[in-house]
């Protein structure tokens, strides 16, 4: 492996339409019913959503690596865990792609409000703790909620704020699916590591829960995705769209339901992704005509 591709393959790019979804729903609401619509500050707002992500990445492979959760797991390469380089330089890594999006979203706060530099400033710091402090959120259980509410509502509404410089409900309703589809994300992750979390103390929300009960959870996300897109149609009738994907979603959820775990899951999680990409794609264009 060169080292350009180790260094991306870390990064998890199937974890990205997190960060390209909420953006482009909000961008096509902004044109749908935006007064002026800064497509710059949509543009910024992709960096600082792809920025993030980017750096949560980076930040949980060197936390979990120092912490050696990371040790003998399936899934994604893990950077430190696998020895493929230093939890210094992955550090160093994840920091570089914090200031990125810092840098971006200071040229949006500037343009827009000064209030979105407190708002990035506490989804940097949410971002770091997930794994990286002495109590990190995410081995308590709570990283599902902070995905739901920093990649679904504030990406969302966030973006659609900076392009319009206005508030809408309508925003926050696109929020539903798509921070519904980034738990779903990683819940799957989760899913996928459960036993080796219980053997070494990492209390994710899959293991509070139990095998089944996680399995049944991963399932409701993406039931309640296509229901929340559905009431799309409030804004945009051609929302109905978005079951045509539900071929996609059956194919995702029937391996779940006959028990497929370890190595079985990793195929999962990135049609999960393409599975957020593809909804967000339909309600966009739902959202142009």
């Amino acid at each position: 492996m060169t080292s350009a591709s180790k260094w991306v393959a870390g990064a998890r790019p199937r974890t990205l339409p997190a960060a390209i979804s909420p953006v482009l729903i909000a961008t096509a609401l902004a044109y749908r019913i935006g007064d002026h619509v800064s497509y710059l500050n949509a543009a910024l707002a992709l960096v600082v959503s792809l920025a993030l992500q980017v750096a949560v990445n980076y930040a949980n492979d060197y936390s979990d690596g120092v912490k050696g959760t990371d040790e003998n797991r399936v899934g994604p390469l893990r950077l430190v865990g696998s020895g493929l380089a230093s939890a210094e330089a992955v550090k160093r890594a994840a920091f570089l792609a914090f200031g990125f999006a810092a840098v971006a979203g200071s040229i949006l706060a500037f343009r827009t409000s000064l209030f979105l530099i407190l708002i990035g400033l506490i989804s940097i710091i949410a971002a770091w703790t997930y794994t990286g402090s002495s109590k990190p959120y995410g081995y308590r259980g709570f990283g599902e909620i902070s995905v739901f509410l920093f990649f679904g509502i504030v990406a969302t509404t966030g973006t659609f704020y900076v392009a319009t410089e206005s508030l809408s409900w309508q925003a926050f309703l696109f929020s539903i699916p798509v921070g519904s589809l980034s738990c779903a994300i990683l819940a799957i992750n989760n899913l996928r590591d459960l036993p080796k979390d219980q053997l070494v103390g990492k209390r994710t929300l899959a293991v509070r829960m139990g095998d089944k009960k996680a399995r049944n959870f991963f399932i409701s996300l993406l039931v309640f995705a296509h229901l929340a897109s559905l009431f799309g149609i409030l804004v945009a009738p051609f929302a109905v769209v978005s079951i045509l994907l539900l071929p996609i979603t059956l194919q995702i959820i029937r391996p779940i339901q006959s028990g497929a775990r370890g190595v079985d899951l990793i195929p999962l999680l990135g049609k999960t992704g393409r599975l957020q990409l593809l909804l967000s794609t339909a309600l966009a264009i739902a959202l142009v005509i």
